[in-house]
């Protein structure tokens, strides 16, 4: 599958978070992750790294409304780990649906998260509204009845592989 990548801001990734959810991404000042903008170009040679071109084939395959996590992805493919998939969705996802892999506990992209919320609202991922005192009263992703297991019927929500009913 080839893909087409924009050239967009450069993100730094820093260390993930102590349960292992996903990496916590660094990025200039009012700038955008590089997967938010269309990720760096290919190797010189026009192809993407195998592992990479493997992780994004799994977001494609995501279906809209439903999500896996950072380790959820690496898991399926049975290589690599949480950080290795934050890693290449921080560097070539642009060209992937990005909001459909996440954090384990289902928050939003720090920094992105209205723009992220858009994508879920849009496509009807199941989230748990946060209550009034929260900061910034940002939802969460409802891990439980989004997460998807990778298989063609389904996984967490509902049996034909969408989104469970609210």
């Amino acid at each position: 599958m080839g893909r087409i990548s924009v050239e967009g801001p450069v993100g730094q990734t820093g260390p993930s978070g102590a349960d292992g959810s996903g990496p916590a991404d660094v990025y200039a000042e009012g700038g955008l992750p590089p997967y938010a903008e269309g990720g760096l170009p290919p190797d010189a040679d026009g192809e993407l790294p195998p592992y990479a071109e493997a992780v994004l084939d799994v977001a494609d395959r995501i279906p809209p409304g439903r999500v896996m996590t950072y380790g959820d992805v690496a898991e399926w493919l049975g290589e690599g780990g949480p950080r290795q998939v934050g890693r290449v969705m921080s560097l070539y996802g642009g060209s992937a649906p990005w909001w459909r892999v996440v954090r384990a506990d289902g928050t939003l992209l720090p920094g992105h998260e209205l723009r992220a919320l858009g994508h879920y609202r849009d496509e009807g991922t199941p989230l748990r509204e946060r209550g009034p005192a929260a900061e910034g009263h940002v939802p969460r992703i409802d891990m439980r009845r989004a997460r998807w297991d990778g298989s063609p019927g389904g996984g967490a929500g509902d049996p034909d592989g969408g989104p469970a009913p609210e």
